[in-house]
């Protein structure tokens, strides 16, 4: 397999690297499994941080993986401007990192979410979402920690917000009580997205209840 090298970082308590390998090389990547203590960030073009429970998710999720020695060479690949993609536990990693602003707090009804919901892309300056403003796409999430909090909301860059099928926003479609809906975030330059959903759950359409492969427009952007 040829094109630009793709890592999905394997933690201990990592659930869902297979899922996203898989759907990332059915929308076209060269990409592989690489274990937290193999991790070499000049092999690869990007990297993926899976969903799962790294590390038992012990203090709380995220915290102990956020400081391990391979997310010194995440943060390498940041500054050098690749792309850095986390998925639900992985999004909960790279903002107990730093290089997400906010934080992921206990959903609002304090009961682990698993469900499809549907997000409007309202921001396409990212690589995962370029040519998609607008887009409604259906996206199953499934997470205890996942309501986005931020102090000061003019320095939050929004990527994906929960929304009604038509892309209506309103509460009545916030399942977790995230501000101002968000469901995704990006730092200023585009290049490091965190999401909630699991867009891997949603790039084979056999296996969707819905048949729709909507995860692979978002994964399809990481390979190009």
């Amino acid at each position: 397999m040829e094109g630009k090298k793709i890592a999905v970082l394997k933690f201990p308590g990592t659930t869902c690297e297979l899922d996203v390998l898989k759907a990332l090389r059915e929308a076209g990547g060269n990409s592989h499994v690489v274990r937290h203590d193999q991790f070499d960030p000049d092999k690869f073009d990007s990297v993926v941080l899976p969903g799962g429970f790294s590390y038992g998710d012990y203090l709380t999720a995220g915290a102990i993986a956020s400081s391990s020695e391979a997310m010194r060479g995440v943060k390498e690949m940041s500054d050098e401007g690749k792309v850095v993609l986390g998925i639900c536990n992985g999004f909960q990693i790279l903002v107990w990192s730093g290089l997400l602003e906010g934080a992921l707090l206990e959903n609002i009804n304090r009961r682990f979410i698993s469900k499809w919901v549907f997000v409007k892309v309202i921001d396409d300056g990212t690589p995962l979402t370029k040519g998609l403003k607008g887009r409604v796409l259906r996206l199953p999430i499934a997470h205890s920690e996942g309501r986005y909090y931020h102090e000061r909301l003019e320095r939050v860059k929004p990527i994906l917000i929960y929304s009604s099928e038509r892309g209506d926003v309103s509460e009545e479609y916030n399942p977790n009580g995230s501000v101002m809906n968000i469901a995704s975030v990006s730092n200023e330059a585009g290049n490091v997205i965190g999401m909630m959903p699991h867009p891997e759950r949603a790039s084979f359409s056999n296996i969707s209840p819905f048949g729709n492969p909507d995860g692979l427009l978002i994964l399809r952007g990481i390979v190009k």
